[in-house]
């Protein structure tokens, strides 16, 4: 899968998202209704609430994260909440999901947060050491899995 892409998604690149979007829904939540997918998707796309990535090959979407703003008042930075991460199956064990992370990481970066946390979901305890392969560890005053991006008194 060497002809992937990563790229920040816009409402123009709502019909490619969201199959992505409902399958994670349909996935995790149970949740399995595409207009309602779509329609939250399409929102947070418009109102510029929510960042997302996308990995796609050619015209096809293949997976995507989803991030949300915070802000720490003890660090007075924003925090990053990743909150969605779906890799089609048949694009799975190619990279994607650590590429999209990866990149949910540098946005991170570049907008100068503080961390991005995720929550684990408990069901899934194979996206522990996922996670803890990209950098992000178990937090030692919350309890959620946080990478830092900075030292707290930076």
């Amino acid at each position: 899968m060497d002809d992937v892409t990563i790229a920040q998604a816009s409402a123009a690149d709502l019909d490619a998202v969201a199959p992505l979007f409902d399958a994670y829904r349909s996935f995790f939540a149970g949740n399995d209704d595409f207009a309602q997918s779509r329609s939250f998707l399409h929102e947070r796309l418009c109102a510029a609430d929510s960042v997302v990535f996308f990995a796609r090959s050619d015209a096809l979407a293949l997976g995507f994260i989803q991030l949300y703003p915070l802000w720490s008042s003890w660090y007075c930075r924003r925090i990053w909440f990743l909150s969605d991460l779906y890799v089609r199956e048949a694009s799975r064990k190619h990279g994607i999901g650590r590429r999209l992370v990866q990149r949910a990481v540098d946005h991170a970066v570049e907008s100068g947060s503080s961390s991005v946390m995720v929550e684990l979901p408990h069901r899934e305890p194979h996206l522990r050491q996922f996670y803890a392969d990209l950098g992000f560890h178990q937090d030692a005053v919350f309890d959620l899995a946080r990478r830092n991006l900075i030292q707290p008194n930076a």
